[in-house]
C-alpha cells in the first residue's frame, strides 16, 4: 500500500513563498505521474483542483492559475514530491494533497488518481 505524506503547509502573507513536501512509501516502483492538488473551504473532495504534476520523464503540467509562479520537481533517491509556491495569493488559500497516479491518470480528473495524502494547510493572508 502506498502511503503519502505532505509537509511544509504554513500560513504567509501576501507574496510569500512556501514550499511543500510529499515523502512517499510502500511504493515497489516509481509512479508513473505524481501531481499536486488543492481544496478551498468549502469544497468536497470530486472539486480539488489539479495544480501540477510531474511524470517519471520529468515532464511537467502546471494549472494556469499557478504557471510561472509554482514548480514541481521531485527526487526520486529519496521518494518525495516537493512543490515550490512563490508570489501566492489569497487565493491560493487551501488544503493541498498530494497523489500517485498511473498513465492514465490527469490533473482535469480526481477520480483518475490511485493514492492520496493526507494533505497540508496553506494560509495565505492578505
Amino acid at each position: 500500500q502506498v502511503q503519502l505524506e505532505e509537509s511544509g503547509g504554513g500560513s504567509v502573507e501576501v507574496g510569500g513563498s512556501l514550499s511543500l513536501s510529499c515523502a512517499t512509501s510502500g511504493a515497489q516502483h516509481v509512479s508513473d505521474i505524481m501531481a499536486w492538488f488543492r481544496q478551498a473551504p468549502g469544497q468536497h473532495r470530486e472539486e480539488r483542483e489539479g495544480v501540477a504534476s510531474i511524470k517519471s520523464d520529468s515532464s511537467t503540467n502546471y494549472a494556469d492559475s499557478v504557471k510561472g509562479r509554482f514548480t514541481i520537481s521531485q527526487d526520486n533517491a529519496k521518494n518525495t514530491l516537493y512543490m515550490q509556491m512563490n508570489s501566492l495569493n489569497t487565493e491560493d488559500s487551501a488544503m493541498y494533497y498530494c497523489a500517485s497516479g498511473n498513465y492514465y491518470s490527469d490533473l482535469r480528473d480526481v477520480k483518475s488518481w490511485d493514492f492520496w495524502g493526507k494533505g497540508t494547510r496553506v494560509t495565505v493572508s492578505s
